[in-house]
């Protein structure tokens, strides 16, 4: 758990009174996440957290449950009837304060609505979290970057072993599955000390044009002369390991067709674009918000004829979970305006898809003194092929 200063100094950052949790039957994985809440402790009625931006908190927990929030810092209060809650919470100081709920990123929306409504009719003003969120547990500390890099060097030795294992059963002409490959990169994981809360996405040919496509069984047959979708996500087998994420396109050929090697060119381009429209107005000193860097990558890509082709958003927000609860690159789906941060952490992965295959490249991205640095290793530049 983060200290509750570097949540007081989010809360003052964006001008607020205070930063209300509140949980029950652990409904809501941000507010346990961020309070260091477990999920094996009972959770059987609502508990409240009242973090001002001045002053002592408040911890409200039902008197059958009285330990929930005992790790905390503040004054304890308890109560049994309905009515007790109300006088408890109705003497805490009003104001603008945030609660986890978004109307545009549903992902950190777990405050149901009776209860904003309980809340806001004893006088609080509620707002979105998603900017504090963004401020605290959305940037990685030196040592969390440390962990996110460790995992993605893994993932980049891996697609080398891998990629050398599927030229070999093609060369020995032994048949091959997806699910095998699958198989290949989870083992890949256990023996590096890596863990996954998904298996890796193997997509070959016609697979390839859904973005998160899943292997049922062995999957699709690997068949020469067709596009292979490799995504890879895991981070460290530690309590505080951080994801890395990245996804690799291979042909399983000799020689790429013009037409595939051209749409992958133009993609790359557009993943450096990004990077580079993020260094220069960071350099410039002007603020970023994951919006805007997918409305250009957007704007690239359909400034070259392939807006229909577009299925996501360029790229989501990592930490101790694949998909993070910081900034995501995501103008369309669900428009993110939180601006970029130093710590912050993000997949950038544009991808292109078709009726018979589809292209993705990604990388990891960490703001670090003001500059976005790449993880791992260098980005893809060339499709993989076989060797001759």
């Amino acid at each position: 758990m983060l200290s509750v200063e570097t949540y007081k100094r989010a809360i003052h950052e964006e001008s607020l009174s205070g930063w209300f949790f509140f949980n029950i039957f652990h409904r809501d994985r941000i507010s346990d996440r961020l309070l260091d809440i477990t999920p094996n402790q009972m959770n059987t009625r609502p508990w409240f957290y009242f973090l001002p931006a001045e002053g002592e908190p408040t911890a409200v927990c039902h008197s059958i449950e009285p330990s929930i929030l005992k790790h905390l810092p503040g004054k304890k209060k308890f109560y049994v009837s309905r009515d007790e809650l109300s006088l408890i919470l109705s003497s805490i100081p009003k104001g603008r304060v945030a609660a986890q709920f978004s109307a545009e990123i549903p992902a950190l929306s777990c405050l149901d609505h009776g209860t904003a409504v309980f809340l806001q009719s004893l006088g609080f003003e509620l707002v979105s979290s998603q900017s504090l969120i963004q401020r605290s547990v959305g940037v990685l500390r030196q040592n969390e970057i440390t962990l996110h890099e460790e995992a993605a060097v893994q993932l980049y030795g891996i697609v080398d072993i891998i990629w050398k294992k599927i030229e070999r059963h093609f060369a020995e002409e032994a048949e091959i599955w997806e699910g095998d490959v699958q198989e290949w990169i989870t083992s890949e994981f256990i023996a590096r000390g890596l863990e996954t809360q998904h298996p890796p996405i193997v997509a070959s040919g016609c697979n390839s044009s859904n973005p998160h496509y899943s292997t049922e069984g062995r999957g699709k047959k690997l068949e020469r002369g067709e596009v292979l979708q490799l995504d890879l996500f895991a981070r460290r087998s530690v309590s505080e390991g951080i994801y890395a994420d990245i996804s690799w396109v291979g042909f399983m050929d000799f020689d790429v067709p013009d037409r595939i090697e051209e749409i992958f060119r133009i993609l790359c381009k557009a993943r450096d674009e990004a990077v580079n429209f993020i260094k220069e107005r960071l350099k410039c000193g002007s603020e970023v918000s994951g919006r805007e860097v997918d409305e250009r990558v957007r704007s690239f890509l359909g400034s070259r004829g392939f807006s229909e082709n577009i299925r996501h958003r360029t790229g989501h927000a990592i930490d101790r979970e694949v998909h993070g609860l910081g900034v995501n690159l995501d103008s369309v789906e669900f428009p993110d305006n939180r601006k970029i941060l130093e710590g912050s952490c993000f997949s950038v992965e544009p991808g292109l898809y078709f009726d018979n295959f589809g292209l993705r490249t990604e990388i990891d991205v960490f703001i670090k003194e003001n500059t976005p640095v790449i993880s791992g290793s260098c980005p893809q530049k060339k499709i993989l092929v076989f060797s001759r």
